[in-house]
């Protein structure tokens, strides 16, 4: 399976017959380049930030979901495009400077026999049900810049209780981020032992369920410019 990184929360997983995209966003608000990849199904955390649920600026037609709807007030699970989708109600960070604390959904999926879980916008510690969502999870989609998503502190208590087996670091801040109020990606390497710390050296890597074994792994990709 091959996993690209475009900046924030969007990434695109191609597996051997279909393909996921995950919260695409609005370039000029952001400041990263426009998405032109298609892919066959566009997952969204919510269906109302810009940041995270541009599914409209996809190409390909694919098969849309904002998954917020799947989870309700609580958790649910769905079809989407012959994919099974489970998601979560999450909350973005209570004191966000917009004066809103948005919903938003957490949610997961399994690609080529690959668990696959993203953590949507979520700005505050997870609550027990909501860490217990990603016990068997292989590869975490984490939100690693800090407020207004989930401080590092409370990622890194998930993180060792659920124990997945591979960590993608996103949302954090580059020099293309436009509004330039999140941490660096230095912030939260620290967390790991730097031989568990690999660097992909561009937006795009490789994925093998063989490979993902042992204890937690970092892989840090570069946005795809």
């Amino acid at each position: 399976m091959r996993v690209t990184w475009f900046g924030q929360a969007a990434l695109l997983f191609e597996g051997k017959q279909t393909s996921v995209m995950t919260d695409p966003f609005t370039p000029d608000v952001l400041g990263y380049p426009a998405i032109t990849e298609a892919a066959d199904i566009v997952l969204t955390s919510s269906d109302d930030d810009d940041a995270h649920c541009r599914s409209d600026l996809i190409a390909g037609h694919p098969v849309t979901c904002n998954t917020l709807d799947i989870a309700g007030d609580g958790k649910g699970t769905a079809e989407v495009g012959g994919l099974t989708v489970q998601a979560i109600a999450a909350e973005e960070w209570e004191h966000h400077p917009r004066g809103v604390a948005n919903q938003n959904a957490m949610y997961r999926f399994t690609l080529d026999g690959i668990k696959i879980a993203h953590m949507g916008d979520v700005g505050n510690a997870l609550t027990d049900e909501q860490i217990a969502f990603f016990e068997g999870v292989d590869v975490l989609c984490a939100l690693t810049g800090g407020s207004p998503t989930i401080a590092l502190p409370d990622l890194m208590r998930m993180i060792h209780m659920t124990a997945p087996k591979l960590v993608i670091p996103i949302h954090f801040r580059t020099l293309a981020y436009r509004p330039a109020n999140i941490q660096w990606i230095t912030d939260f390497l620290p967390y790991f032992n730097s031989r568990d710390v690999e660097f992909a050296f561009g937006p795009h890597a490789e994925i093998a369920a063989n490979d993902l074994t042992g204890h937690t792994r970092v892989l840090v990709l570069d946005h795809k410019r």
